[in-house]
């Protein structure tokens, strides 16, 4: 397979060597690495203009757009797939690439995601919403999950993903600009017009964040706005159902291995995402 691999960074000199590395060291072979990098005030151009398989774009850090930055990238590639890691999303071992693209030997797959595993150090909330929300079961979606899965049918992370490269072509590439989701509704937009998308719960990645509660009502104000944007796609598909879900699935097992102070705060947390995506779903102009 002719593969290619776009992680955009912004001050990623702590995070990017390691990951270039285990790119290297991946059993598939690497067309390119293109790095896009959003005016970066750390050692990070230096970094990876010393590898020869890296092919450095600079662009302006006003510039930058989840979407559009993303999509420059795509188009300036040369691989039949193209995969997209963010530059703290680090291959849990050397067969990432090769399973990450077996789903692609069905002709019908156009997208493929990857599994997130926490860091060692995450909290505890941290860690049970990444299994959650990348159980260690794979899945193949189409049109005929949209009835039963709802709004997870278009479930998906540029975090640790994979595109083919004509059906990504062929549905217009990601949005933009778009301030977050861009992976969600190309997702979406694929399996609508009749591709399948699939979830490769073997291709691990390690990654997690530690959002404040600011932090957390930024990204989902975004989203409740990104949700009423495309209210036509994602109509009767309310994302409340999967927020009660993932509680359901979180807040018992702090309580079992005793996380006290952790469950009081998983509450508070909740709360401030339900407030901030209804905000930006009520403060959007479309």
């Amino acid at each position: 397979m002719n593969v290619s691999v776009i992680i955009p960074t912004l001050n990623a000199e702590k995070e990017i060597g390691d990951l270039l590395q285990k790119l290297h060291n991946q059993t598939v072979a690497l067309e390119e690495i293109i790095v896009i990098d959003s005016q970066s005030d750390d050692e990070t151009a230096s970094i990876c203009r010393e590898d020869n398989k890296v092919v450095f774009i600079p662009i302006e850090r006003s510039e930058f757009d989840h979407g559009g930055t993303r999509d420059r990238a795509f188009r300036q590639s040369q691989g039949s797939f193209v995969l997209f890691l963010t530059q703290d999303a680090v291959p849990e071992d050397e067969y990432y690439v090769e399973r990450l693209l077996q789903p692609f030997q069905d002709p019908e797959v156009a997208m493929v995601s990857g599994r997130q595993i926490a860091k060692a150090q995450a909290s505890p909330i941290e860690k049970l919403v990444r299994n959650f929300n990348y159980p260690p079961e794979s899945n193949v979606r189409t049109q005929n999950d949209i009835p039963i899965r709802g709004v997870k049918a278009f479930f998906a992370s540029n975090v640790c993903s994979a595109y083919r490269r004509s059906a990504y072509l062929a549905v217009g590439g990601f949005d933009s600009p778009i301030l977050t989701n861009e992976d969600m509704l190309i997702a979406a937009r694929l399996i609508c017009s009749g591709y399948k998308v699939a979830y490769c719960a073997e291709a691990k990645v390690i990654h997690s964040h530690s959002l404040t509660l600011k932090q957390q009502f930024v990204r989902n104000y975004n989203t409740g706005i990104f949700m009423r944007k495309n209210i036509d796609l994602f109509r009767n598909m309310p994302v409340s159902t999967e927020g009660i879900k993932m509680v359901n699935y979180v807040l018992p097992r702090l309580w079992k291995e005793k996380h006290i102070l952790q469950s009081m705060y998983f509450c508070i947390e909740c709360a401030v995402r339900l407030i901030a995506y209804q905000s930006g779903w009520l403060m959007c102009n479309k």
